[in-house]
């Protein structure tokens, strides 16, 4: 762990409420300091490393196909190749 100097210590007093953006002179490169409360909060909200639900897992597969092109309308031959049993219809 960092130990934060005194000027970035001032700037994060000084903000109050306001995150503290700080800037890599090397590279431009702008970071953005914040409460680690505030930052657990955030990834929670965005980044669940949890097992896929089924709906999730669905759209991963329908946009799979789509960029593969399956949405052509030159593959819909492909849906009369094989007929569907009716109970297989119901399931798809």
């Amino acid at each position: 762990m960092i130990v934060l100097s005194k000027e970035i210590q001032k700037a994060i007093k000084d903000a109050q409420e306001d995150p503290v953006r700080l800037v890599d002179p090397e590279t431009n490169i702008e970071y953005v300091v914040l409460p680690v409360e505030t930052f657990e909060l955030m990834r929670k909200g965005i980044y669940d490393d949890g097992p896929l639900t089924e709906e999730e897992r669905r759209y991963i597969l329908i946009q799979a196909g789509l960029r593969a092109g399956w949405d052509d309308p030159e593959m819909d031959v492909y849906n009369d190749m094989v007929p569907r049993r009716d109970d297989e219809s119901s399931t798809r």
